[in-house]
């Protein structure tokens, strides 16, 4: 049997030792780094732990002990798949329908924190921020009133950005599976379908071939929908000489790449394969200009400039690359305000998107920085796509 592309239970412990160092470095007493359903990887990034229904959290602290908190129902869940073993059950965790679970003995965060070494916590960091709910927070506040508390996603941010081996092996693991969605979406489509059913095509490659999940919401999509950014499936019906956007994922142990084409049943008209070639075009340029030890700004900057200059200004709304990892859409983001350097193996989506008035189109891989280039991730995009 072949064996399974995965993170080592140890390389979670190592996540967490480096972790405790970073806060401590910080002046934090702790970190908590929250997550939930659909924003799960900060959770297991450190545990291996993916919250259902509920939320999560790590509790890290400076010394390098940590627990994990988990709702009313996940405990037993839980314990199957994390290296922590200190697992805390807390109400603070619980689902967004908001049972009370009364008698339900549930740990504290002063049970939390004094089990990993912490009486009297000066500075609590969060991570997490935006997923952090406002009934949480304040909890913590009342179990800490005299702590300040303060957001530290950037802490998580500085170790996730750089990619260990194991996690380019699921990334590319994840986009080998991504691949054989997209042949079998190719070439299983017709007039007359759904778009949800042309996404089942996609489902049952990803999960037939060893994807663990879908990496994201996969977009399968025709006509004036293509020009969303972000869009879903629906029950539209597939159309003959419509541009059709094509997203696809399937995750590996939390890796979560996307491939995205436009492509079009039958002939593409004059202005439709104008503006997908010169989206093409831009993809490619971007690759050209990623390598280790450029600013980030520069390459988006660029970017901009290239669509002014070959006069499709007025069809730019984003780009030209995001972080790529646990999440289809994680930090580091490319932008014309970024001051960082490109380092070697961090991962990033390359995504051009391209916006028209009747229709738009997304070229979009995944690639790993190397010193002298980018080292892709798949090389499906090959050129226009017309079936």
């Amino acid at each position: 049997m072949k064996s399974r592309v995965c993170i080592p239970q140890a390389e979670y412990l190592e996540r967490i030792k480096k972790a405790s160092n970073l806060i401590s470095k910080a002046g934090l007493d702790v970190l908590i780094a929250n997550s939930n359903e659909a924003d799960f990887a900060n959770v297991r990034y450190f545990s291996g732990f993916w919250p259902l229904f509920e939320v999560g959290g790590a509790a890290i602290a400076s010394n390098g002990k940590a627990a994990l908190m988990v709702g009313h129902e996940s405990e037993e869940f839980a314990e199957s798949w994390s290296p922590i073993k200190n697992i805390h059950r807390m109400r603070e965790y619980r689902e967004s329908a908001d049972p009370q679970f009364p008698g339900g003995g549930f740990n504290t965060f002063a049970d939390v924190f004094e089990s990993i070494g912490i009486k009297n916590p000066k500075k609590i960091g969060i991570a997490g921020w935006l997923v952090t709910s406002v009934d949480l927070y304040q909890s913590i506040q009342k179990a800490f009133p005299s702590a300040e508390i303060i957001k530290a996603d950037n802490i998580v941010t500085e170790l996730r950005q750089i990619k260990s081996a194991a996690e380019i092996a699921c990334l590319k693991e994840a986009f080998r599976i991504s691949e054989i969605a997209v042949d079998a979406v190719l070439t299983k489509i017709k007039p007359g379908m759904t778009e949800l059913q042309v996404v089942g095509f996609a489902q049952q490659a990803i999960y037939e071939n060893g994807g663990e999940y879908e990496a994201h919401a996969l977009y399968l999509f025709g006509g004036k929908n293509t020009n969303n950014a972000i869009s879903r499936p629906r029950y539209n019906i597939i159309e003959k000489g419509r541009i059709i956007q094509l997203n696809l994922g399937g995750r590996i142990d939390g890796y979560s790449p996307s491939i995205g084409i436009p492509f079009c049943i039958g002939k593409m008209n004059a202005r439709q394969k104008e503006l997908v070639q010169f989206g093409l075009d831009a993809h490619f340029k971007t690759r050209e200009w990623l390598k280790a030890g450029i600013v980030a700004g520069e390459v988006a900057r660029k970017y901009e400039a290239y669509f002014k200059e070959k006069g499709y200004a007025d069809n730019y709304l984003y780009g030209p690359c995001h972080g790529l990892g646990m999440l289809e859409v994680e930090k580091p983001w490319i932008e014309t305000t970024s001051e960082y350097k490109l380092q070697e193996n961090m991962t990033f989506q390359v995504d051009t998107f391209v916006r028209d008035k009747e229709f738009g189109l997304r070229w979009e891989t995944g690639a790993v920085i190397k010193k002298d280039g980018i080292e892709l991730l798949s090389d499906k995009i090959k050129g226009i796509v017309e079936l």
